[in-house]
Protein backbone atom coordinates (compact mmCIF):
# COMPACT_ATOMS: atom_id res chain seq x y z
CA UNK A 1 0.00 0.00 0.00
CA UNK A 2 2.87 2.34 0.85
CA UNK A 3 4.44 1.82 -2.57
CA UNK A 4 1.12 2.46 -4.29
CA UNK A 5 0.68 5.71 -2.40
CA UNK A 6 4.16 6.85 -3.40
CA UNK A 7 3.28 6.16 -7.04
CA UNK A 8 0.09 8.24 -6.77
CA UNK A 9 1.80 11.05 -4.85
CA UNK A 10 4.69 11.03 -7.33
CA UNK A 11 2.32 11.34 -10.29
CA UNK A 12 0.49 14.22 -8.59
CA UNK A 13 3.80 15.97 -7.83
CA UNK A 14 4.95 15.62 -11.44
CA UNK A 15 1.73 17.03 -12.87
CA UNK A 16 1.48 19.90 -10.35
CA UNK A 17 5.17 20.67 -10.78
CA UNK A 18 4.80 20.75 -14.57
CA UNK A 19 1.84 23.14 -14.34
CA UNK A 20 3.67 25.47 -11.93
CA UNK A 21 6.86 25.34 -14.01
CA UNK A 22 5.07 26.18 -17.27
CA UNK A 23 3.18 29.07 -15.67
CA UNK A 24 6.33 30.45 -14.06
CA UNK A 25 8.51 29.99 -17.15
CA UNK A 26 6.02 31.59 -19.55
CA UNK A 27 5.58 34.53 -17.17
CA UNK A 28 9.35 34.83 -16.78
CA UNK A 29 9.75 34.92 -20.56
CA UNK A 30 7.40 37.90 -20.74
CA UNK A 31 9.18 39.64 -17.83
CA UNK A 32 12.72 39.45 -19.22
CA UNK A 33 11.81 39.89 -22.90
CA UNK A 34 12.90 36.42 -24.06
CA UNK A 35 10.73 34.15 -26.18
CA UNK A 36 9.05 31.08 -24.63
CA UNK A 37 11.05 28.97 -27.12
CA UNK A 38 14.37 30.11 -25.64
CA UNK A 39 13.06 29.67 -22.09
CA UNK A 40 12.12 26.11 -23.06
CA UNK A 41 15.51 25.50 -24.68
CA UNK A 42 17.45 26.77 -21.66
CA UNK A 43 15.76 27.20 -18.26
CA UNK A 44 13.15 24.45 -18.67
CA UNK A 45 15.51 22.09 -20.53
CA UNK A 46 18.17 22.35 -17.83
CA UNK A 47 15.56 21.80 -15.15
CA UNK A 48 13.88 18.77 -16.70
CA UNK A 49 17.30 17.18 -17.27
CA UNK A 50 17.96 17.15 -13.52
CA UNK A 51 17.02 13.43 -13.22
CA UNK A 52 19.49 12.58 -16.00
CA UNK A 53 22.16 14.69 -14.29
CA UNK A 54 21.64 12.84 -11.03
CA UNK A 55 21.64 9.34 -12.51
CA UNK A 56 24.57 9.81 -14.92
CA UNK A 57 26.84 11.70 -12.53
CA UNK A 58 26.24 9.15 -9.77
CA UNK A 59 26.96 6.37 -12.27
CA UNK A 60 30.12 8.13 -13.47
CA UNK A 61 31.44 8.58 -9.93
CA UNK A 62 30.74 4.92 -9.22
CA UNK A 63 32.52 3.80 -12.38
CA UNK A 64 29.30 2.52 -13.97
CA UNK A 65 30.15 3.88 -17.42
CA UNK A 66 27.55 1.90 -19.34
CA UNK A 67 24.77 3.15 -17.08
CA UNK A 68 25.84 6.78 -17.50
CA UNK A 69 26.03 6.48 -21.28
CA UNK A 70 22.89 4.39 -21.58
CA UNK A 71 20.88 6.85 -19.50
CA UNK A 72 21.74 9.74 -21.83
CA UNK A 73 21.30 7.86 -25.11
CA UNK A 74 18.11 6.13 -23.96
CA UNK A 75 16.61 9.35 -22.60
CA UNK A 76 17.26 11.17 -25.88
CA UNK A 77 15.53 8.42 -27.85
CA UNK A 78 12.60 8.50 -25.43
CA UNK A 79 12.38 12.30 -25.63
CA UNK A 80 11.91 12.31 -29.40
CA UNK A 81 9.90 9.15 -29.97
CA UNK A 82 7.77 9.03 -26.83
CA UNK A 83 7.67 12.51 -25.29
CA UNK A 84 7.37 14.43 -28.57
CA UNK A 85 5.06 11.75 -29.97
CA UNK A 86 2.62 11.72 -27.04
CA UNK A 87 2.63 15.53 -26.86
CA UNK A 88 1.81 15.83 -30.57
CA UNK A 89 -0.98 13.26 -30.23
CA UNK A 90 -2.51 15.40 -27.46
CA UNK A 91 -2.31 18.55 -29.58
CA UNK A 92 -0.48 19.34 -32.86
CA UNK A 93 2.67 21.40 -32.28
CA UNK A 94 3.68 24.30 -34.51
CA UNK A 95 7.45 24.64 -35.05
CA UNK A 96 9.11 28.05 -35.39
CA UNK A 97 11.63 28.86 -38.12
CA UNK A 98 14.40 29.11 -35.50
CA UNK A 99 13.60 25.60 -34.31
CA UNK A 100 13.86 24.15 -37.83
CA UNK A 101 16.95 26.04 -38.95
CA UNK A 102 19.01 26.27 -35.77
CA UNK A 103 18.02 24.25 -32.70
CA UNK A 104 17.17 20.89 -34.29
CA UNK A 105 20.36 20.98 -36.44
CA UNK A 106 22.34 21.72 -33.24
CA UNK A 107 20.72 18.66 -31.61
CA UNK A 108 21.72 16.56 -34.63
CA UNK A 109 25.25 17.98 -34.52
CA UNK A 110 25.58 17.19 -30.80
CA UNK A 111 24.46 13.60 -31.45
CA UNK A 112 27.04 13.18 -34.23
CA UNK A 113 29.73 14.80 -32.05
CA UNK A 114 29.11 12.16 -29.38
CA UNK A 115 29.68 9.41 -31.96
CA UNK A 116 32.91 11.07 -33.11
CA UNK A 117 34.26 11.60 -29.59
CA UNK A 118 33.32 8.07 -28.53
CA UNK A 119 34.67 6.36 -31.65
CA UNK A 120 37.90 5.44 -29.84
CA UNK A 121 35.90 3.62 -27.17
CA UNK A 122 35.86 6.30 -24.48
CA UNK A 123 34.51 9.78 -23.83
CA UNK A 124 37.56 11.12 -22.00
CA UNK A 125 37.83 13.99 -19.54
CA UNK A 126 38.98 16.27 -22.36
CA UNK A 127 36.05 15.11 -24.49
CA UNK A 128 33.77 15.95 -21.58
CA UNK A 129 35.25 19.45 -21.38
CA UNK A 130 34.62 19.89 -25.12
CA UNK A 131 30.99 18.87 -24.65
CA UNK A 132 30.54 21.25 -21.72
CA UNK A 133 32.13 24.10 -23.71
CA UNK A 134 29.72 23.40 -26.59
CA UNK A 135 26.79 23.61 -24.17
CA UNK A 136 27.96 26.96 -22.79
CA UNK A 137 28.32 28.38 -26.31
CA UNK A 138 24.92 27.05 -27.39
CA UNK A 139 23.20 28.47 -24.30
CA UNK A 140 24.73 31.91 -24.82
CA UNK A 141 23.83 31.92 -28.51
CA UNK A 142 20.27 30.77 -27.78
CA UNK A 143 19.80 33.54 -25.20
CA UNK A 144 21.28 36.13 -27.57
CA UNK A 145 19.04 35.02 -30.44
CA UNK A 146 15.97 35.09 -28.24
CA UNK A 147 16.28 38.65 -26.97
CA UNK A 148 13.12 40.68 -27.52
CA UNK A 149 11.44 37.94 -29.55
CA UNK A 150 8.72 36.89 -27.16
CA UNK A 151 5.29 36.41 -28.71
CA UNK A 152 2.00 37.61 -27.24
CA UNK A 153 1.09 35.24 -24.42
CA UNK A 154 -1.61 32.69 -25.12
CA UNK A 155 -3.38 33.68 -21.92
CA UNK A 156 -3.23 37.42 -21.36
CA UNK A 157 -3.35 38.77 -17.85
CA UNK A 158 -6.36 40.94 -16.99
CA UNK A 159 -6.06 44.50 -18.24
CA UNK A 160 -5.25 47.25 -15.79
CA UNK A 161 -7.83 49.68 -17.26
CA UNK A 162 -5.35 52.53 -17.66
CA UNK A 163 -4.38 52.56 -14.00
CA UNK A 164 -0.85 52.46 -12.68
CA UNK A 165 1.11 49.27 -13.42
CA UNK A 166 -0.20 46.38 -11.42
CA UNK A 167 1.63 45.59 -8.21
CA UNK A 168 0.22 42.11 -7.90
CA UNK A 169 2.65 39.49 -6.75
CA UNK A 170 2.24 37.65 -10.07
CA UNK A 171 3.84 40.58 -11.89
CA UNK A 172 7.03 40.29 -9.82
CA UNK A 173 9.74 38.46 -11.76
CA UNK A 174 11.10 37.08 -8.47
CA UNK A 175 7.79 35.35 -7.84
CA UNK A 176 7.96 33.79 -11.31
CA UNK A 177 11.50 32.57 -10.65
CA UNK A 178 10.18 31.06 -7.42
CA UNK A 179 7.46 29.25 -9.37
CA UNK A 180 10.09 27.80 -11.72
CA UNK A 181 12.20 26.57 -8.78
CA UNK A 182 9.19 25.05 -6.96
CA UNK A 183 8.02 23.39 -10.16
CA UNK A 184 11.46 21.88 -10.78
CA UNK A 185 11.68 20.55 -7.22
CA UNK A 186 8.26 18.90 -7.52
CA UNK A 187 9.22 17.42 -10.91
CA UNK A 188 12.46 15.90 -9.62
CA UNK A 189 10.91 14.53 -6.41
CA UNK A 190 7.79 13.26 -8.19
CA UNK A 191 9.84 11.53 -10.89
CA UNK A 192 12.04 9.86 -8.28
CA UNK A 193 9.04 8.65 -6.25
CA UNK A 194 7.34 7.30 -9.36
CA UNK A 195 10.42 5.45 -10.60
CA UNK A 196 11.25 3.93 -7.20
CA UNK A 197 7.67 2.82 -6.55
CA UNK A 198 7.20 1.49 -10.09
CA UNK A 199 10.41 -0.56 -9.81
CA UNK A 200 9.24 -1.96 -6.47
CA UNK A 201 5.81 -2.85 -7.84
CA UNK A 202 7.33 -4.47 -10.93
CA UNK A 203 9.61 -6.65 -8.81
CA UNK A 204 6.72 -7.65 -6.56
CA UNK A 205 4.77 -9.01 -9.52
CA UNK A 206 7.79 -10.87 -10.86
CA UNK A 207 8.97 -8.62 -13.72
CA UNK A 208 12.65 -9.15 -14.51
CA UNK A 209 15.32 -6.50 -13.96
CA UNK A 210 15.92 -6.44 -17.73
CA UNK A 211 12.33 -5.45 -18.46
CA UNK A 212 12.39 -2.92 -15.61
CA UNK A 213 15.56 -1.32 -16.97
CA UNK A 214 14.29 -1.14 -20.54
CA UNK A 215 10.89 0.25 -19.63
CA UNK A 216 10.46 1.83 -16.18
CA UNK A 217 13.95 3.31 -15.81
CA UNK A 218 14.27 4.35 -19.46
CA UNK A 219 11.02 6.30 -19.32
CA UNK A 220 11.43 7.33 -15.68
CA UNK A 221 14.19 9.89 -16.25
CA UNK A 222 12.09 11.44 -19.04
CA UNK A 223 8.93 11.87 -16.94
CA UNK A 224 9.80 15.50 -16.28
CA UNK A 225 10.15 16.26 -20.01
CA UNK A 226 6.89 14.43 -20.77
CA UNK A 227 4.92 16.26 -18.09
CA UNK A 228 6.25 19.71 -18.97
CA UNK A 229 5.89 19.26 -22.75
CA UNK A 230 2.34 17.92 -22.43
CA UNK A 231 1.22 20.71 -20.09
CA UNK A 232 2.90 23.38 -22.22
CA UNK A 233 1.24 22.03 -25.37
CA UNK A 234 -2.20 21.95 -23.77
CA UNK A 235 -1.69 25.53 -22.59
CA UNK A 236 -0.87 26.56 -26.19
CA UNK A 237 2.84 27.04 -25.47
CA UNK A 238 4.06 24.93 -28.40
CA UNK A 239 7.42 26.71 -28.57
CA UNK A 240 8.15 25.89 -24.95
CA UNK A 241 7.00 22.29 -25.45
CA UNK A 242 9.25 21.69 -28.47
CA UNK A 243 12.07 23.70 -26.94
CA UNK A 244 11.97 21.51 -23.84
CA UNK A 245 12.41 18.32 -25.89
CA UNK A 246 15.15 19.62 -28.19
CA UNK A 247 16.92 21.57 -25.45
CA UNK A 248 16.85 18.60 -23.07
CA UNK A 249 18.51 16.38 -25.68
CA UNK A 250 21.28 18.94 -26.19
CA UNK A 251 21.73 19.32 -22.43
CA UNK A 252 21.78 15.53 -21.96
CA UNK A 253 24.62 15.03 -24.45
CA UNK A 254 26.74 18.12 -23.81
CA UNK A 255 25.92 18.77 -20.16
CA UNK A 256 24.97 15.48 -18.51
CA UNK A 257 27.42 13.20 -20.35
CA UNK A 258 30.09 15.90 -20.48
CA UNK A 259 29.98 16.42 -16.71
CA UNK A 260 29.81 12.65 -16.09
CA UNK A 261 32.97 12.20 -18.18
CA UNK A 262 34.76 14.95 -16.25
CA UNK A 263 33.93 13.53 -12.81
CA UNK A 264 34.48 9.90 -13.80
CA UNK A 265 37.89 8.49 -12.79
CA UNK A 266 38.78 7.47 -16.36
CA UNK A 267 36.10 9.02 -18.53
CA UNK A 268 33.02 7.22 -19.87
CA UNK A 269 33.70 3.96 -21.70
CA UNK A 270 31.72 3.48 -24.91
CA UNK A 271 31.07 -0.21 -25.63
CA UNK A 272 31.17 -1.48 -29.25
CA UNK A 273 27.45 -2.32 -29.21
CA UNK A 274 26.65 1.32 -28.37
CA UNK A 275 28.68 2.44 -31.39
CA UNK A 276 26.93 -0.10 -33.61
CA UNK A 277 23.32 0.40 -32.50
CA UNK A 278 22.37 2.78 -29.71
CA UNK A 279 24.25 5.95 -30.65
CA UNK A 280 23.52 5.60 -34.42
CA UNK A 281 19.86 5.07 -33.52
CA UNK A 282 19.93 8.22 -31.37
CA UNK A 283 21.40 10.11 -34.36
CA UNK A 284 18.75 8.66 -36.70
CA UNK A 285 15.98 9.73 -34.32
CA UNK A 286 17.47 13.24 -34.08
CA UNK A 287 17.73 13.48 -37.88
CA UNK A 288 14.14 12.24 -38.22
CA UNK A 289 12.97 15.10 -36.00
CA UNK A 290 14.04 17.67 -38.62
CA UNK A 291 11.68 16.65 -41.45
CA UNK A 292 8.94 15.99 -38.89
CA UNK A 293 8.99 19.59 -37.66
CA UNK A 294 9.54 20.97 -41.18
CA UNK A 295 6.45 19.38 -42.75
CA UNK A 296 3.85 22.18 -42.73
CA UNK A 297 5.85 23.77 -39.92
CA UNK A 298 4.28 21.52 -37.30
CA UNK A 299 4.24 18.09 -35.70
CA UNK A 300 0.82 16.64 -36.48
CA UNK A 301 -1.14 14.05 -34.52
CA UNK A 302 -0.41 11.47 -37.22
CA UNK A 303 3.33 12.12 -37.02
CA UNK A 304 3.14 11.94 -33.24
CA UNK A 305 1.41 8.56 -33.47
CA UNK A 306 4.15 7.32 -35.82
CA UNK A 307 6.82 8.39 -33.33
CA UNK A 308 5.07 6.59 -30.46
CA UNK A 309 4.69 3.52 -32.67
CA UNK A 310 8.40 3.47 -33.39
CA UNK A 311 9.17 3.70 -29.68
CA UNK A 312 6.98 0.64 -29.10
CA UNK A 313 8.83 -1.19 -31.88
CA UNK A 314 12.20 -0.10 -30.45
CA UNK A 315 11.23 -1.41 -27.00
CA UNK A 316 10.08 -4.70 -28.53
CA UNK A 317 13.40 -4.99 -30.35
CA UNK A 318 15.36 -4.44 -27.13
CA UNK A 319 13.32 -7.11 -25.34
CA UNK A 320 13.77 -9.61 -28.20
CA UNK A 321 17.48 -8.85 -28.40
CA UNK A 322 17.88 -9.36 -24.65
CA UNK A 323 16.02 -12.66 -24.80
CA UNK A 324 17.86 -13.73 -27.99
CA UNK A 325 14.56 -14.47 -29.72
CA UNK A 326 14.75 -16.67 -32.85
CA UNK A 327 12.57 -14.07 -34.61
CA UNK A 328 15.11 -11.32 -34.02
CA UNK A 329 16.58 -11.41 -37.55
CA UNK A 330 13.17 -11.21 -39.19
CA UNK A 331 12.11 -8.43 -36.84
CA UNK A 332 15.32 -6.47 -37.49
CA UNK A 333 14.84 -6.74 -41.27
CA UNK A 334 11.22 -5.58 -41.06
CA UNK A 335 12.24 -2.69 -38.80
CA UNK A 336 14.98 -1.66 -41.23
CA UNK A 337 12.53 -1.60 -44.14
CA UNK A 338 9.98 0.37 -42.12
CA UNK A 339 12.61 2.96 -41.17
CA UNK A 340 13.65 3.39 -44.82
CA UNK A 341 10.05 3.80 -46.00
CA UNK A 342 9.26 6.30 -43.24
CA UNK A 343 12.48 8.20 -43.90
CA UNK A 344 11.77 8.49 -47.62
CA UNK A 345 8.22 9.69 -46.87
CA UNK A 346 9.51 12.37 -44.47
CA UNK A 347 12.21 13.52 -46.90
CA UNK A 348 9.65 13.71 -49.70
CA UNK A 349 7.26 15.72 -47.55
CA UNK A 350 10.05 18.09 -46.52
CA UNK A 351 11.12 18.56 -50.16
CA UNK A 352 7.57 19.40 -51.19
CA UNK A 353 7.41 21.87 -48.30
CA UNK A 354 10.61 23.58 -49.44
CA UNK A 355 9.60 23.94 -53.10
CA UNK A 356 6.00 24.94 -52.38
CA UNK A 357 6.79 28.68 -51.94
CA UNK A 358 8.68 28.72 -55.25
CA UNK A 359 5.73 27.22 -57.07
CA UNK A 360 3.42 29.78 -55.50
CA UNK A 361 5.65 32.61 -56.70
CA UNK A 362 5.79 31.09 -60.18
Amino acid sequence: METGWYLVIGLAAVMIGAEILVRGASGLARSVGISPLVIGLTVVAYGTSCPEFGVSIAAGLAGLDHAALGNVVGSNIVNILLVLGITAVLTPLSASRQMCLFDVPVMIGASILLLVLGWDGVVSVWDGLILLACLVVYTLVALWRGRGRQEPPAESLPANDGAAPSKRIWDDWRFRVGLVIVGLILLVLGSRWMVDSAVDLARRIGVSDLVIGLTVLAVGTSLAELAVSAVAAVRKQADMSLGNVVGSNIVNICGVLGLAAVVSPSGIAVPPEALRLDIPLMIAVAVAALPVVMTDGMVSRREGAVLVGYYAIYTAYLLMNGAQSPWLTVFRTALFIAIIVTGLALVGASFRQLIAPRRDKA
